[in-house]
């Protein structure tokens, strides 16, 4: 690596990170201003919150990488245009090509650090954050194991593997134990549906009473459930894919097909979190063709803002397509890829232009 590379790469570091940490200070502020709304509900209080913040933080990180990359290129090859530090390279011998090549090893860098942060921290803290808020809000015993929520309401243990789009929970499992804390009932329902004034309706049910001389075993059409659990708390996707890694996703995946469950969403976050690295390439990309050639009439300012609209429709236009693949049933790899493939095809375009 040569110096020039070096300093491209070391000022492109320096400007993403800088552009990384403002980008999740806002965001977690307009998170605070919504958390504090719900301060008091239980045991929710500032160091809960605060708590939940911290625990969130590196999920957010994950996410705006690409986003940071964008602004931190675009500024420190702007200010470069700027103090005519990219004519003097070129006048040195250095080629368009060869600027982006030290642009893209520093992107290499981002993409690296966005997986470490995404597959190794990330689905941990997300998984915590989500049940602090939930268990302090809600002051029921709460475990989010690896695929399910469980809970606890005096001697029942309750297990659910699944949260319909609609509200309604599916897969539900509920162990009774008697005083002496041995298994009494196991209740197992397909289907739980809120009614009101905490009563839910489970439907298709089979049920086995145990006891010392004997088992029995029944089943139900449905049966109404009283219980306290509020639905507030099941709403935290009992299986989140910001909670699981790459390859629990896939493992989650495969869980879901084999019992005839619909995984779209998740195979969009599988192949999301695929493509998330390469989305942080694009965005450099995205970056260079404004600033790259300042000869041109337009001065690098008005290039920075017009990257930024581009680099924030980037966001705009995944979220769209994304949504389209799951209301269409399109194929989730084509709805995570095409917003990556337009905006590099733009951005090689421009750069074309520009050289």
């Amino acid at each position: 690596m040569n110096v020039l590379t070096q300093y491209i790469v070391k000022e492109i570091l320096k400007g993403s990170f800088i552009a990384l940490i403002l980008l999740l200070t806002l965001f977690n502020l307009f998170t605070l201003a919504d958390e504090l709304k719900d301060i008091g509900k239980g045991q929710y209080d500032l160091t809960a919150i605060f708590t939940y913040l911290a625990l969130t933080s590196p999920r957010v990180c994950y996410e705006l990488v690409p986003s940071a990359a964008l602004l931190g290129s675009l500024f420190v090859l702007g200010a470069m245009g700027n103090n005519r530090e990219l004519i003097a390279m070129r006048a040195a011998g250095v080629s368009v090509l060869g600027i982006i090549q030290s642009v893209l090893v520093a992107g290499a860098i981002l993409a690296t650090f966005s997986v470490s942060v995404g597959e190794l921290i990330a689905p941990t803290t997300e998984a915590h954050a989500q049940l602090l808020r939930s268990t302090a809000q809600n002051q029921q015993l709460v475990l989010n194991a690896r695929y399910g929520l469980w809970l606890r309401e005096g001697k029942k243990f309750i297990n659910v593997r699944h949260l319909e789009n609609n509200g309604e929970l599916a897969d539900i499992s509920i162990y009774d134990l008697n005083a002496q804390a041995h298994l009494q009932t196991v209740t197992h329902a397909e289907k739980a549906v809120y009614l009101s004034n905490e009563q839910w309706r489970l439907e298709n049910i089979a049920q086995s009473t145990i006891s010392t001389k004997q088992m029995q075993a029944s089943s139900k059409t449905e049966q109404l459930w009283q219980t306290n659990i509020a639905p507030d708390l099941v709403k935290i996707a009992v299986v989140n894919p910001d909670n699981l890694s790459l390859m629990d996703l896939s493992q989650y995946i495969d869980f879901l097909k084999s019992n005839q469950q619909k995984s779209q969403t998740f195979e969009l976050a599988f192949w999301g979190r695929i493509i998330n690295p390469f989305v942080t390439f694009v965005m450099l990309l995205v970056a260079t063709p404004f600033v790259i050639g300042v000869r041109r009439g337009i001065n690098v300012g008005g290039r920075i803002m017009i990257g930024i609209v581009i680099g924030m429709s980037f966001n705009i236009l995944d979220k769209i397509f994304g949504h389209v693949g799951l209301i269409y049933d399109f194929n989730p790899l084509l709805m995570a890829v095409s917003p990556s493939l337009l905006m590099a095809g733009l951005s090689l375009y421009a750069l074309k232009r520009s050289a």
